[in-house]
């Protein structure tokens, strides 16, 4: 998640930079299958978004606040956690909404 992160760190807060990230979250899946159901939360999370603002204006305060949330959640993230951080993290991920 360090490159994830890094990599979201540098980039605009468009549509285009949250489709990329989904694209990457499968490549993670499927490199390291023990984070598959984190990479699938996340890109359902982020599918979510990019699904209600597709063909649609996509407000800037909107667009910088899923960004910086994403960014946050990324960041707080432990894949080298005990049992107990790992779910808990995958709990946060299951409730985070970005825009909302």
């Amino acid at each position: 998640m360090n490159d994830l992160h890094a990599w979201l760190s540098q980039q605009h807060h468009g549509l285009r930079t949250f489709q990329t990230f989904q694209q990457k979250l499968e490549i993670l899946g499927q490199h390291d299958p023990a984070q598959r159901g984190l990479c699938r939360l996340l890109s359902g999370i982020v599918g979510s978004y990019v699904e209600a603002f597709d063909e649609a204006p996509l407000p800037v305060d909107i667009a910088e606040v899923a960004h910086r949330r994403l960014l946050t959640l990324v960041e707080s993230l432990d894949l080298h956690g005990n049992a107990a951080r790992r779910l808990a993290d995958i709990n946060r991920v299951a409730t985070c909404e970005l825009w909302r």
